[in-house]
Formats: C-alpha cells, sequence, structure tokens
C-alpha cells in the first residue's frame, strides 16, 4: 500500500465512525488518502475528524464555498480526483449512494467521482437487514459488479435497528487486507464476472424429508475464492452448506432445490464471463411432495419421481460467443466417455472428471484429483491436491483462454 493513492467515498449510513479507523489504517500502510463525503454523511462524522487523520482537506461538493483567499468558492475537479486515484474505496456505501452509481445518477461529488474514476473501484455496502435483502438493493450490486467494480459483501452482525443479519459494514482491517491483496498480487480476471454452482441440492419429500447427496460445496467454495483471489466479480450459487465465504467481495446466493438453483443461475448467466457448474444438482425430485409429514404405516412406500431441469444443456445452449462454461463430472465406471458425452452434449468448454475410485478424492474430502479435458481436445491430468490447489489449477486454464 506504500504510495498507493486512495479515494474513499464517505456516504451517510451510522458506520461511517469505522472510516475514521479506515482512514488511520490506510495511513499508516504507507496509502496516500483523499476522502470524498456526501453531504448526509456529514451527519454522522465530522469532515474535520477525517481531514485531520488523513491530513487532507474532504471534499463533499463541486464548488467549496468560501475555501480561497478571497473567500470565493474553490471549483473541486471530479475528473482530475478520479484521474489521481488508484483505487476508489466507497466505504461505507450506503443505499441511496449504490442507486446513484449503479444506475449512472450523477448528482453529488461522490458520484461524478465514480463516474470519472479510471482506476479499481471497491464498494463496502452497509444498511439495514431488509434494506441489504431488497431486490432493488440486490440488483443494484449485481449491476455494480458486471461493470467489473468490486464488492465487499456486508458481514452478518447486529444492526443499529437492533435486527440481526447481513447489512453490517465490514471490519476496516478486512478492507485493508482486500486491498493490500489486490495490489500485492496480480489480478487476471479484474472485470470478469464468475459464476459458481456449489454444494447440494435438497429435494422435499414433505416438510422434514428430502433427497440429497453427499456434496459439502468444500471444491465449489475453493473456487470462489480463488477466482475472486484472480481479481474476478464472483456470484456463487450455493446449495445448502456450513461453509463460510472464503472472500468478503464474494456475492452468494443461497439456493435449496434444483429448480432454484436453475433459476438462480440462469438469471446471472447473461452478464457472466465464465459459468462454473460444480453443484452437485439432483437429477430427479418428488413428483408430489406433501404438505405434511407422511406418516409411516405400510411396510412398502413409494415415490413417484421426475426429472430435474439440465442446467448444464440449458445453459450450454444459451451460451454466446465469449460465454465460458465449465462443467464437472464424478464418475464410478467408464469415468473417461462418460465424461467426453458430457462434455459435447452439453456445449461445455471444458470438463473437470474426478473418480470416486480415486482415494482422497469426491465428496467431503479435503482434496481432489482431477483430470481437465477441454472441447479442442487438450487434456491436463494433475495428481492429489488440496481442493484449494486444485481451484487455483482450474483458474489458471480459464485465464489462458480468457486473457490470451
Amino acid at each position: 500500500m506504500n504510495g498507493k493513492r486512495i479515494l474513499l467515498g464517505v456516504s451517510g449510513s451510522i458506520s461511517a465512525y469505522k472510516s475514521a479507523l479506515l482512514v488511520r489504517l490506510l495511513v499508516k500502510a504507507g496509502a496516500d488518502v483523499q476522502v470524498v463525503m456526501t453531504e448526509s454523511a456529514k451527519t454522522f462524522i465530522t469532515p474535520l475528524t477525517l481531514a485531520t487523520l488523513a491530513k487532507r482537506p474532504v471534499y463533499s461538493a463541486f464548488v467549496e464555498s468560501g475555501s480561497d483567499s478571497r473567500g470565493e468558492g474553490t471549483w473541486t475537479n471530479h475528473v482530475e480526483l478520479g484521474l489521481w486515484a488508484d483505487a476508489l474505496v466507497v466505504a461505507p456505501a450506503s443505499a441511496h449512494t449504490l442507486s446513484r452509481c449503479a444506475n449512472g445518477i450523477c448528482d453529488d461529488l461522490l458520484s461524478a467521482v465514480y463516474l470519472s474514476a479510471k482506476c479499481p473501484v471497491f464498494f463496502a455496502p452497509a444498511m439495514d437487514l431488509d434494506m441489504y435483502r431488497h431486490p432493488a438493493t440486490v440488483e443494484n450490486l449485481r449491476r455494480l459488479a458486471s461493470y467489473g467494480n468490486h464488492i465487499i459483501r456486508a458481514e452478518h452482525g447486529e444492526l443499529a435497528s437492533g435486527l440481526v443479519g447481513e447489512g453490517r459494514l465490514v471490519e476496516p482491517e478486512t478492507i485493508l487486507q482486500v486491498l493490500q491483496r489486490f495490489f500485492d498480487e496480480p489480478q487476471p480476471l479484474t472485470g470478469k464476472h464468475v459464476v459458481i454452482t456449489a454444494g447440494p441440492t435438497q429435494e422435499p419429500i414433505d416438510p422434514v424429508r428430502y433427497i440429497s447427496n453427499h456434496s459439502t460445496g468444500k471444491m465449489g467454495y475453493a473456487l470462489a475464492g480463488a477466482f475472486a483471489k484472480a481479481g474476478a466479480a464472483v456470484t456463487l450459487v450455493s446449495g445448502p452448506t456450513g461453509l463460510p465465504l472464503p472472500d468478503p467481495s464474494i456475492r452468494r446466493v443461497d439456493v435449496v432445490t434444483a429448480q432454484q438453483m436453475f433459476d438462480a443461475t440462469q438469471a446471472v448467466f447473461p452478464t457472466a464471463d465464465v459459468l462454473v457448474l460444480n453443484a452437485a444438482v439432483a437429477d430427479y425430485t418428488p413428483a408430489h411432495p406433501a404438505d405434511r409429514k407422511i406418516k409411516k404405516k405400510e411396510s412398502h412406500f413409494s415415490l413417484e419421481l421426475t426429472k430435474t431441469t439440465d442446467i448444464a444443456a440449458t445453459l450450454g445452449g444459451q451460451k454466446k460467443s465469449g460465454q465460458y462454461l465449465m462443467g464437472f463430472a464424478l464418475e464410478t465406471d467408464n469415468e473417461r466417455e462418460n465424461a467426453l458425452k458430457k462434455l459435447a452434449s452439453k456445449n461445455l468448454d471444458w470438463i473437470v472428471l474426478n473418480s470416486l475410485r480415486d482415494a482422497g478424492a469426491g465428496f467431503g474430502h479435503d482434496t481432489n484429483k482431477i483430470t481437465v479435458i477441454g472441447k479442442d481436445g487438450q487434456t491436463h491430468e494433475f495428481a492429489l491436491k488440496t481442493k484449494a490447489e486444485v481451484a487455483e489449477d482450474l483458474v489458471h486454464i480459464v485465464v489462458r483462454n480468457l486473457v490470451s
């Protein structure tokens, strides 16, 4: 961070008090910090506090009144600010500010700086639980990510309203870590949107029972972390797991059933550069799930099943030029033959094959052993590795195709 020029945008949120600590951490790390505040942010923290910590005057208006030697206003050049910065960080980013930026509404200095910025932009949202979950906010975050911006997802915790849930601004130390990693490591997928499915699905039989599988989601979450580390804006469509997000910038969409996973994945697919289909999706679902618990009566019980939507085949048929699809094939017999069939029939660019017959591979393990087959016929075989290392290998394969 030494010598990096950071524009810090502060918008109106109770969590603006954390901006003071963030400025101090950035300055201590060697960064040159310029603060831009919205008018509403001033009701939560004073410009004097942030100016003292940043050792620079704080800007909040296009014309700072009475700021020159004659007591007249001085023009704040938002274009120069946008060109000056190595990164723009909006923290906290209120629902109002997110909406302005996502929709190109340029009615204050911060939104004008954002639209003028040539540097990477990071948004750290902060708002109440229901505001954060509202479809308008979800869509604004999705749109900002699709523009190539980085979203540092809000944390789960106690909120100013007294509610408990997602919406709390991440700690300043986390924001600093995100920036340090961004500047320290190569970001070959900056500006790319990667959608990843992970975990199992659960198909309800009745309110207390369901059909599922042994997937833990470990491989999918490792992939999400690796793609985020490479600079991509990552949307993780996740079935039920107990895993934490590997990176605060990842947008997670929680689903339960195969149909929900299809709907959520299809909704974000149009903006995806890469779709990685790692989830273990049920092939069949009960045709008529009961609305009450089925009581044990007969010695034999029959369950009618119907096929679920084939996500890979459906989205493979919708794939446009410039989009890449990676699928997974966990096999027990005729592994390569079955994998090649999936590669062709689902219009994939790569199929990642692993076998339950390989020790340390498959569900539940922290390791995996894969063979990657491309539609061009190229095959990459890898030894048994940790799933984090496997994820990095797969990212490298994608990068070679996207940035070559």
